[in-house]
């Protein structure tokens, strides 16, 4: 499905807009406050984002398997593999969104 590759090209792009986002917030931290709180709230939006467009995946392709059954080995493989580059690349962005929020 040539949308789910789609939807993960934005997932990554939501992602990796997050991790620019919380490392500006990380740089101001001590600094201009308000602008890293800025920073970081952006950097959660764009986690938001990317939320948003994982439902989406995950119902496109609960509608693939009502429709059509399982999908193909080699469809199912290549999620995987992107997902979890997701999951470790946001899990990445969280740490960091963290260590912001408990530094006050």
């Amino acid at each position: 499905m040539k949308i789910i590759k789609r939807l993960s090209a934005m997932i990554t792009e939501e992602i990796a807009d997050a991790d620019k986002y919380v490392t500006e917030a990380l740089k101001e931290q001590y600094g201009d406050r308000a602008l890293a709180d800025t920073f970081y709230s952006l950097s959660e939006q764009e986690m938001d984002h990317m939320r948003v467009l994982h439902g989406q995946v995950e119902r496109l392709i609960q509608a693939y398997r009502q429709e059509h059954g399982e999908p193909p080995e080699a469809m199912k493989a290549l999620y995987e593999i992107l997902h979890e580059q997701h999951i470790g690349d946001a899990a990445t962005v969280i740490a960091k969104q963290n260590l912001y929020a408990k530094n006050p």
